[in-house]
Formats: structure tokens, sequence, C-alpha cells
């Protein structure tokens, strides 16, 4: 079962249409996004994971409580899940290894900078835990290089990791950062069409956009917490200093 998901997966993010994935980070979250008409597959945030546990991102929760997040988000559902993993917990063939025992079929995985050897052999260790496992796993290798803004040596240099980790095995690359066109258009054609991942940013490409220049996926990251925080607040500053009604439309969750 594991191994057609992860098929099914792969095939999402090599179909015409740009697969977006709204991220999750418990189960009741998972369910809401799962239930939408139109969800093929769900994605993991870890900020937001790492937030609703009591700690800030990077790396700093526990890898025993963001694999026992990411499992129980794998079990409510029976779409594809793919998983956040920071840059492997230290472990990055292992962590992925016990992810996949969870029913968790893809992965982001960040370089962080980290000069390229290093980084391509942490791609090449979760190809080879993937490989043991027989899943095919869709590993999102993430080169964080333009995170910060685009120079052409910035995007030259994105080129060059993300050509690396493909030829290491990643079937994507996740390039995070708010990228023009011209940035879009250099990364889709340094890789290949529907190899490039993106996150939604503001002042981001439009959606259609990014299906027409071939982008492969493109996901909210931490933002779709946030926007549902903001709404709690909105709600909790309502009762505390107006009429407190709930809106007009409130879900009802089992």
């Amino acid at each position: 079962m594991t191994a057609e998901k992860a098929a099914a997966l792969l095939e999402l993010h090599r179909a015409p249409e740009l697969l977006k994935v709204v991220n999750v980070w418990d189960v009741v979250s998972a369910k809401v996004i799962a239930e939408l008409p139109g969800t093929k597959a769900l994605a993991t945030a870890s900020h937001s994971i790492a937030a609703s546990h009591g700690y800030p991102d990077g790396e700093k929760i526990p890898v025993e409580e963001m694999l026992t997040a990411i499992g129980r988000i794998a079990a409510a559902t029976d779409l594809p899940v793919t998983a956040d993993l920071e840059a492997g917990y230290g472990d990055p063939g292992e962590t992925v290894r016990r992810a996949i025992g969870l029913g968790v079929v893809g992965a982001n995985l960040e370089d962080q900078v980290k000069p390229l050897p290093d980084a391509v052999a942490a791609v090449e260790a979760v190809v080879r835990a993937a490989e043991a496992e027989g899943v095919p796993f869709v590993l999102n290798a993430r080169t964080d290089v333009l995170l910060r803004g685009t120079t052409p040596e910035k995007l030259a240099d994105a080129v060059e990791r993300g050509k690396a980790f493909l030829d290491a095995g990643a079937p994507v690359v996740f390039v995070p950062g708010v990228l023009d066109e011209a940035a879009v258009t250099t990364l889709v054609e340094a890789f290949g069409p529907r190899r490039l991942t993106l996150i939604k940013l503001p002042g981001s490409l439009p959606l259609r956009r990014m299906e027409e220049l071939g982008v492969a996926r493109v996901s909210y990251g931490p933002f779709s917490q946030r926007i549902a925080l903001t709404a709690l607040a909105e709600f909790a500053e309502d009762v505390l200093g107006g009429d407190g009604d709930v809106p007009q439309g409130t879900r009802i969750l089992n």
C-alpha cells in the first residue's frame, strides 16, 4: 500500500496539472483539508508541527515527537502524505526509513546551504533508505540559497545544487523564495519540466502561471497554520471586545 501511494504521489508531480498542497500540522487540520474536493495529497509543515508542540522551527522538536505527529497524520487519511523532515534530524536516511514505516511516501529535505558534497550525501542516504524499503519515495530535495533574495550567482548555485540532487536520485527539487518569472523559467529549464517545486509567498507568481511554466508542485508551508490562527485571534478579539458571535458558515467537525 505504501509503495502504491508513493507511485501515485510521484505521478501527481509528473502530471501537467500543478499539484497544490495546503500544509497541515495535526490530525484535525489534515482531515479538514483531505475532505475538500480537489485535494489529492497532503503535506506537513515542520514549522507548524513544532509550533503546535511548543518548539521553535529548526529541528528543535525531538525527532520522536515529529515522527509521532507525522505518523498520526498519515494514519488519518488514505491520501499520499509527504512530510517536511527539515534536514533529517541528524540522520536523513534513518529518519526517512522510520517515516516510511509510518506510511509517509515523500519528504522535504533541506540542504541548509551546507557544502554541496554534504548535501548530496544526505540526498543519497535518503534514496538508499527508500530503495531498501522498496518504496519509490518522492524526495523533494530543498536548497535554501534563494531564501533571502535572488542574484545571478545565487541562481547559478541553486541550479548546480538542484541538478546534483536530481543526479543523486531525488525526483523533484524545492527552491523556496520569492522568485520572479525569469528565475522560475531558468530553474525549470535546468531541471526539466515537472521537477521544480515552489512555495507560495506574498509576491510569488500566480498559480496558473506556475503551472504554465512547468512547475510540479506548490505548497504553503507555515502560512496555512498562520491563517487559521489569525482567524482564531480575530474571533477571540470579537469575543473580548465585541458581540462574540460564532461566524456564519463555521465548520462542524466530527
